[in-house]
């Protein structure tokens, strides 16, 4: 259904040719000469059809909204329709099930995983060997179900270290959502995190764009505690590890900040909202880690030079 938005135009107020002793007073708006607050705002198209798709998730979902902000920041990293956008670490709805409908029938979603070396690489948490080997093909499977109509967007993926030669220069934006500290703390064993962001340069289009939202570490706590393995990066480090890599800085936003969190050098991620990993058995503690909520994150954007 094609659904009709009206807009309200913004007033050009010129300044008042005034004596310097006299009170200025600026003209009034709109609303004001309306005399009430029935004068609508301003809403775009992609608004409204983000507006719908997040209001039609289910509730433990839109619960996390107030920490992962999904409108504001798609918003932020200029996504819009009929982009092809490659979603690192797909899941459903974070990012790849909200985008699904919201690129619309000439979008592609793209779905991107870590590489299966790096996967090796987790430990207890890697998984089983050569089980990696075929995710992309299983996700575009996986990911297809999804669709729930021709409106919804086509789906494509790709692991990282092994990108289609068809695929380079074809991408709008790639989003990287709490997912860049894996790389990070793991660049000594592999350099991962090198070999991703030239996969992310020969993806993009010239001119197309990076979204990374990751937990941010204080700038003040020690660089060997901001290596991605406690989950935290500090701002300053991966804005010099997008711009050595060629990338330009367009945007940064505090749209995912939060105050509350303020981690020591002692601490890691997964102790907050929600993981809970440490305080399973405390309740007080995890009282207090609800209290500060999910952790404070940086939003950057990043562009690709045309």
């Amino acid at each position: 259904m094609r659904i009709l938005f009206l807009s309200v135009s913004a007033l050009a107020l010129a300044a008042c040719g005034q004596e310097a002793s006299a009170p200025q007073h600026d003209a009034p708006t709109a609303q004001e000469e309306a005399g009430d607050d029935t004068v609508p705002a301003v809403v775009s198209t992609n608004e409204a059809t983000l507006d719908a798709i997040l209001a039609s998730q289910p509730e433990d979902v839109q619960a996390r909204y107030k920490y992962r902000n999904p409108k504001e920041t798609l918003l932020f990293f200029g996504i819009e329709p009929g982009m092809t956008v490659v979603d690192t670490l797909p899941g459903t709805p974070w990012y790849s099930g909200l985008l699904m409908d919201y690129l619309g029938s000439d979008g592609t979603v793209v779905g991107a995983d870590y590489s299966p070396a790096m996967w090796s690489l987790f430990g207890n948490f890697a998984p089983p060997e050569g089980s990696k080997d075929s995710w992309a093909a299983e996700w575009v499977e996986t990911a297809s179900a999804w669709r729930d109509d021709d409106d919804d967007a086509q789906v494509a993926a790709f692991a990282y270290g092994n990108v289609p030669d068809e695929m380079a220069g074809s991408v709008d934006a790639i989003l990287h959502m709490r997912s860049l500290h894996h790389l990070a703390r793991l660049e000594d064993e592999g350099a991962f995190m090198t070999e991703a962001l030239a996969d992310m340069n020969k993806l993009l289009k010239p001119g197309g764009v990076v979204g990374v939202v990751a937990h941010r570490s204080p700038e003040g706590n020690a660089d060997e505690w901001a290596t991605g393995d406690n989950g935290y990066l500090k701002q300053s480090a991966v804005i010099a590890m997008f711009e050595s890599a060629g990338f330009e800085l367009t945007g940064q936003s505090e749209i995912n900040a939060n105050p509350k969190d303020q981690p020591t050098n002692e601490d890691f991620v997964w102790r907050l909202p929600p993981a809970l990993a440490t305080s399973r058995e405390d309740e007080e503690l995890r009282a207090s880690m609800i209290e500060i909520g999910e952790s404070d994150r940086m939003t950057l954007l990043f562009r690709k030079p045309a």
